[in-house]
Order: structure tokens, then sequence, then C-alpha cells
């Protein structure tokens, strides 16, 4: 099983996501032993999709803890996703999580897919 890592951490999650995520985990009552994960998969419009939900830790996870929550991420999508940050928007025109990639090369108009 995988110990949680406290030195550096590949993402950041502002306040207002950090805010909405525990919001969605009282509501859903997401059990104590998941957390949130973070990956990529193949697919969207821009070649890369990402993954953002509640999950149980998986043995090829590094787990961090990042403002409270208990973040995982598999060790083969670090490389995408170094330095991202996680944000909440809710706006008129826009509403849900964004995805700020500094890996990605290019990226769809909705935001949740890119290329690298």
């Amino acid at each position: 099983m995988s110990t949680v890592k406290t030195s550096m951490q590949p993402i950041t999650l502002t306040p207002g996501a950090i805010e909405q995520l525990q919001r969605i985990q009282k509501e859903q009552s997401v059990p104590a032993d998941h957390g949130l994960r973070v990956g990529v998969k193949g697919g969207g419009c821009s070649g890369f999709s990402y993954i953002l939900g509640f999950d149980v830790i998986k043995e090829q996870d590094d787990v961090y803890e990042i403002d409270g929550l208990k973040v995982m991420i598999q060790k083969a999508h670090g490389i995408y996703l170094l330095g991202m940050e996680i944000d909440w928007l809710d706006g008129l025109n826009n509403r849900g999580f964004t995805f700020n990639n500094p890996n990605a090369k290019e990226s769809c108009g909705c935001g949740t897919s890119f290329s690298a």
C-alpha cells in the first residue's frame, strides 16, 4: 500500500476546488477510505482527458495530502499532471472544475481534454 507523501505535491487545488470537493464528499457520503483520484485517460477531442473522482487507493498510486484531502495519482500519470492547478468556477457562463495544465501543448474548447 502506498504511503502518504508530504513532500512536493505534483498538483495544486485552489481553495474553491477544495471547498467544492469537500462539499461533494459530504453530500455523496464518500467512505473514509476513499481519496480524490486525479489522472488522465486516452480520449477526448485533444487526445487525453482528465480523471477526477473519489476512489480507493490502488497499489500503483502515489498518495498526497493536499489541504486536508487525500489525493491519489497513478505513478504513470504524474508526467502529464506535474504542475497542474485544479480550480472550481461558479460563474454565469462556466460552472465546474477547470484544469490549468502547463504540460498541455493543446487543449480543447471545453478544457477537459488536452494533448501532451
